[in-house]
């Protein structure tokens, strides 16, 4: 299972503006610039977040993007359904009519676990996680001195 663009890109800009979390809105172009994604591109993967009340734009001089809620309420599930659709590697895991094997398909039990897995690790996860992570990374390494 890989996901697509619109969900890397699309956690990535939540993540840079869960890093401005309660700052000024964070304009489009610094977010791609930030991110090594076209403005463009970006502009549309940002478009479903926005339906879906995460995000919200202000126009105008302070104008930009902003997340709607606090990063801590914001779980990576969410952002993936939203940008991803179905965790699911497989149709009939959802949809067992699609296929006349689902009630005894043992591999359709695998890519049920699957899903089940992945949705429990995202449904624990948060945008403040992330940030929380993104901040350790960014430390700069302890100095020894002798």
């Amino acid at each position: 299972m890989r996901l697509s663009t619109r969900g890397t890109y699309g956690t990535r800009a939540l993540l840079e503006l869960a890093l401005h979390y309660g700052e000024r809105p964070v304009i489009l172009s610094d977010i791609a610039k930030s991110q090594g994604v076209s403005a463009q591109y970006l502009e549309h993967v940002l478009s479903p977040l926005k339906a879906a009340g995460l995000i919200k734009s202000a126009r105008g001089a302070h104008g930009g993007f902003s997340l709607a809620k606090p990063p801590w309420q914001i779980k990576l599930s969410e952002v993936i359904q939203i940008l991803e659709g179905s965790l699911a590697p497989t149709e009939c895991v959802d949809n067992p009519s699609v296929c006349p094997r689902s009630a005894t398909c043992v591999t359709r039990d695998i890519w049920a676990e699957i899903k089940r897995v992945t949705s429990e690790v995202l449904d624990s996860r948060t945008l403040q996680d992330l940030v929380k992570r993104q901040k350790e990374k960014n430390a700069p390494a302890p100095m020894y001195h002798i």
